[in-house]
């Protein structure tokens, strides 16, 4: 893969821009892409982090245009930061998911949540954004978060996807805000749509989204399948796990796998397949 152009406008489609932000990591591959919708009047999608150099790439990718909203899909700390200075630049608000803060002991740095977000309105699900020749619409999908959105871009069947679908990775699900069984159902009510394409905040466009969704909804149920059948041969800590279902995993990443593995697992002992004591997890009687 070429070296992404990191601070340069990227023209997708007639009414979607994309600029890189140069955060690129094991969690957030070439780095958190911000969307610019319109011309004219524009909303950013996802401003980034919190970066001097991305933030003075997305004001001069704007200059001479209106701001009117700055949308976030979720206020992990690569995603909402830049908010406020964005607003304070162009003197747009900062309109999308709801604030939330938690002490989460996350998979890692750059996922803990974003302090600083203070929206000047929230959307709840099937509420729109308007400006001049496009029209947002704010897409629930908890999971990752339970404040995530995506937005669909009702005049070109886009879908800005955020961490909820991405296509160069599964999406980490970490406890105790991320839920599995939300992602598995917001999976499902994206199969539902009719959306053309994806826009992730990290990974390249995915053309084929629903061949996509149905891949990662498949994956987490291998994933659910490989726990039960590992707990059917004895009882075992997630670290055990992590060991035998992500072999060959970068050392790296075992914090988030076992974040995912324990979303899975709260999943199965809500719904009465799995117990667990003293961080040592079994098949129920």
């Amino acid at each position: 893969m070429d070296t992404p152009p990191v601070g340069r406008v990227v023209e997708l489609e007639p009414l979607v821009r994309r600029v890189l932000a140069g955060n690129p990591s094991p969690f957030t591959y070439t780095g958190t892409q911000t969307y610019i919708v319109g011309h004219g009047e524009v909303a950013v999608i996802d401003p980034g982090p919190d970066d001097a150099n991305h933030l003075s790439a997305l004001v001069n990718a704007v200059a001479g245009e209106q701001v009117i909203a700055i949308m976030c899909t979720h206020t992990h700390r690569d995603h909402s930061p830049a908010a406020v200075a964005l607003k304070a630049a162009t003197g747009a608000p900062v309109i999308g998911c709801a604030p939330l803060v938690l002490d989460d002991a996350g998979p890692r740095a750059d996922a803990s949540f974003d302090t600083s977000y203070a929206p000047d309105r929230v959307l709840g699900g099937g509420e729109q954004v308007r400006g001049d020749g496009w029209t947002l619409e704010a897409v629930a999908t908890p999971g990752h978060t339970s404040n995530h959105l995506c937005y669909a871009l009702r005049e070109s069947g886009a879908l800005f996807t955020g961490d909820h679908v991405m296509g160069w990775s599964t999406t980490v699900v970490s406890p105790p805000d991320g839920d599995m069984a939300a992602f598995m159902a917001s999976l499902d009510l994206l199969l539902a749509r009719e959306d053309r394409v994806y826009y992730p905040a990290h990974g390249e466009p995915v053309d084929t989204p629903q061949r996509l969704v149905r891949g990662l909804a498949g994956h987490r149920r291998q994933r659910e399948g490989q726990i039960l059948r590992i707990l059917g041969e004895a009882p075992a800590a997630i670290p055990d796990m992590v060991a035998r279902m992500y072999v060959g995993l970068d050392p790296r990443l075992n914090g988030a796998a076992g974040r995912s593995v324990l979303a899975h697992l709260i999943d199965l002992r809500n719904r009465g397949q799995v117990v667990e004591a003293e961080a040592v997890w079994s098949l129920a009687a």
